[in-house]
């Protein structure tokens, strides 16, 4: 165990919020795309689609969950390592499983109802509402036939189980762990040979599967290819926080990484890939999440390392914003379906209205309450003013100098948030 406690890494925690409320960007956009996207999307406006609404779906969807999935595997490193082997384990069970389960019964019939609801509009029923009731008059509509958008919840508490016993596995192997900690920092601390490095194992993750990116199970038999895909990030960030002195290197390059991820991202998008190999599909894809997800991480750490009240907010409702967003994504394009503006702004009205409903429902009825207590562990006071940084001991990324340091030994009064 380590005897320096890492109480909130603002700029980690920043990031992994704005991965899962990028959720309603993504959702949002889907009913107005171009492309068809079959079963898992299955709402599209009749009279309105913008390609640049599948860009933006798919720039999102390029490197999301991968980030979000190396977060949260630092995240569980940093409860194993530092608190407890069973804290974490329970941990993972209160804030994780426990939420899975709930929302699964609670979110399947509202999801159900939207994606029905709005599919009926669209085709012009006459009468969607009570068509819409008539589905649910028996009680097996309200059983969940899969995981929906909770999916990641079911494959986290399969990561929890398995880097328990690894953790526990390895605590007993200290030589084989601390030369992969070698290795691992040998390699995160030379920008370009990191990118190659982590490109390679995802390529051939994907030569594996023989597809070009992973198609993500929603079922709950669970699927070895989005396990063994999502498990490569989130171990990925297991051994990133024990070599978390180097996250300093992540600035090396932060913006260039970003601005070629988003170029490589970019002209894919905009040509034929149907002459494209699907090596060669697979080897962009890869290198493009690694350097979306080096970038990201970079930026975050250089521009939201302090402590910030308002993102801290944001962090805190980022759980239930995720969880109650896709009802309302599938519901509200109906809304305005007649309408007659461009897809673009039919994509902003339900954006923005399912982003109102989530921050509102969540500042009164999930912030100081039961509901947020079940989530966060702990419920919050509804006055961002009133949001402190923690008056524990913090690690502090120095962007100036380039040098990442805790601050163990520095009295109270002189932390600098």
């Amino acid at each position: 165990m380590t005897t320096n406690k890492t109480e909130r890494l603002h700029a980690l925690d920043s990031l992994r919020a704005i991965m899962m409320i990028l959720g309603i960007v993504l959702h949002s956009a889907n009913t107005y795309v171009v492309a068809d996207y079959g079963a898992s999307w299955p709402l599209k406006d009749p009279d309105s689609t913008s390609i640049t609404l599948d860009y933006i779906s798919s720039i999102v969807h390029a490197f999301r969950m991968p980030i979000f999935f190396v977060i949260a595997g630092f995240f569980a490193s940093l409860l194993f390592y530092e608190r407890s082997y069973s804290k974490m384990i329970k941990n993972r069970i209160n804030r994780i499983l426990f939420p899975f389960i709930v929302f699964l019964i609670i979110m399947w019939p509202l999801v159900t109802m939207a994606f029905t609801y709005s599919n009926l509009v669209f085709s012009g029923h006459l009468n969607a509402y009570e068509a819409t009731l008539a589905k649910y008059t028996n009680i097996a509509a309200f059983i969940p036939q899969h995981t929906m958008h909770l999916w990641f919840l079911y494959y986290l508490v399969f990561f929890s189980l398995t880097s328990y016993v690894l953790g526990l596995l390895f605590t007993k192997l200290p030589k084989t762990s601390r030369k992969i900690s070698q290795m691992f920092n040998y390699i995160i601390q030379k920008p370009i040979l990191k990118v190659m490095v982590y490109s390679v194992i995802t390529f051939l993750l994907l030569l594996a599967m023989n597809r070009y990116w992973v198609a993500t199970s929603l079922s709950f038999v669970p699927d070895f290819n989005t396990y063994i895909f999502y498990a490569f990030f989130y171990f990925f960030g297991w051994i990133l926080f024990k070599s978390k002195a180097y996250l300093n290197t992540f600035l090396k390059y932060d913006w260039l990484f970003t601005i070629l991820a988003i170029v490589l991202f970019t002209t894919y998008f905009l040509m034929d890939d149907t002459a494209l190999a699907l090596e060669v599909k697979m080897a962009i894809k890869s290198v493009n999440v690694w350097l979306f997800t080096f970038g990201f991480t970079g930026l975050f750490i250089r521009y939201a390392s302090k402590h910030s009240a308002l993102m801290r907010y944001v962090s805190d409702s980022s759980y239930w914003v995720y969880l109650l967003h896709l009802p309302l994504t599938a519901f509200l394009p109906m809304s305005h379906y007649e309408v007659d503006i461009p897809a673009f702004f039919k994509f902003l009205l339900v954006m923005s209205g399912t982003t109102i409903i989530c921050f509102v429902t969540y500042h009164y009825l999930v912030r100081a309450t039961l509901i947020g207590k079940f989530l966060n562990g702990r419920s919050y006071t509804r006055r961002i003013k009133d949001i402190k940084p923690s008056p524990t001991r913090t690690p502090q990324i120095n962007v100036a100098h380039s040098e990442y340091r805790f601050l163990a030994d520095v009295p109270q009064e002189n932390y600098k948030n």
